[in-house]
């Protein structure tokens, strides 16, 4: 994840506004299934496995569908390869040159694991996708950054942990992060389950948890600016609801007893017919809060709670029984 497995050079990025909504009308399914007509294929000859994922269809949208959704589910995250990365990243935290070093010997090494056993970390995710896009004529950079996460820079950016792409379709720019859309690590275990969210992602909400070095893959004039405060951690059932947490706007955030404190987020369905519940975990019980003054509209919906024990407080909203956001609340007097 932390290092590119090639590097990319470039002199001039034009910009345009990325509105995922551009592709809402494009019907997919010829791309998915040639996707699943070559499961399977070999990364012995990536000219060939281009051609066959993207000769047969009309537009970049749909060819880079193709080339995307294959790479989600037929690579195999590596979750020890990453380990090993961050190790010695820490390690030789302080000894650049050292680290420099190590990471080129390893970069060989994992580059031919990703070709033989199609086993690999998010670089190597990146690196195909830019590789495939390259060939199919489609223009496709890898952005490296932080990747917030449970367990990563929660919060304060520790170490640059994350590598995805930005795509250029219909001359805009858009992200995805074909990492974390191929499924999800369980007890060093990785667990493949295709999440669409990740794939061409409205940029505010691909920022609550991706963060790139250079802030011009932000592709928003808003975030440009942005420095880094600890917001809501989010989850991957996040982004398949489409769902932007609002407020509170930090991640620890605090308030008194028998005072309401007001939970929002917008979402990017129209209409949404979403349960929404305000929980949290007793040891393994889970334990709901009375939700007061519910309010939905066709674009966000908000909510208050009344804490009524002072204490520490790490609390979840869930959508349709998901978990979406978590914040710890301090409640005082």
């Amino acid at each position: 994840m932390r290092k590119t497995l090639v590097i990319i050079t470039f002199s001039i990025v034009s910009f345009s506004v990325a509105q995922v909504s551009d592709f809402n009308t494009v019907d997919f399914t010829r791309a998915d299934n040639i996707v699943k007509l070559n499961e399977g294929e070999d990364l012995d000859n990536l000219p060939v496995l281009a051609h066959k994922l993207t000769a047969n269809l009309k537009t970049d949208v749909e060819k880079f569908r193709a080339i995307y959704l294959w790479v989600c589910q037929n690579i195999t995250a590596d979750p020890g390869q990453d380990n090993k990365v961050f190790k010695h990243k820490r390690k030789l935290a302080h000894d650049s040159v050292a680290y420099l070093k190590w990471n080129n010997e390893f970069k060989v090494k994992a580059f031919k694991k990703l070709l033989k056993r199609k086993k690999t970390m998010c670089t190597g995710y990146a690196y195909l996708v830019k590789e495939l896009c390259f060939l199919a004529d489609i223009e496709c950079v890898i952005v490296d950054g932080y990747g917030r996460s449970v367990s990563a820079n929660v919060e304060a950016l520790d170490f640059a942990n994350h590598s995805w792409n930005a795509v250029k379709l219909n001359n805009k720019w858009y992200l995805c992060d074909a990492t974390w859309s191929s499924g999800f690590t369980l007890n060093t275990s990785f667990i493949k389950d295709y999440n669409d969210g990740y794939f061409l992602t409205d940029p505010i909400l691909f920022a609550k948890n991706h963060f790139p070095l250079d802030k011009k893959w932000f592709l928003n004039d808003s975030l440009a600016n942005t420095k880094f405060t600890p917001q809501a951690i989010v989850y991957g059932e996040t982004f398949e609801h489409k769902i932007i947490p609002t407020y509170p706007k930090t991640l620890n955030v605090t308030t008194k007893k028998d005072e309401a404190l007001h939970f929002s987020f917008k979402t990017l369905v129209s209409n949404p017919q979403n349960r929404v519940e305000l929980v949290q975990f007793v040891g393994s019980k889970e334990h709901s809060f009375k939700i007061e003054d519910l309010q939905k509209t066709n674009t966000s919906i908000s909510f208050n709670n009344t804490f009524k024990h002072k204490g520490y407080h790490d609390v979840h909203i869930k959508v349709n029984n998901d978990i979406v956001a978590t914040y710890t609340v301090k409640v005082i007097k």
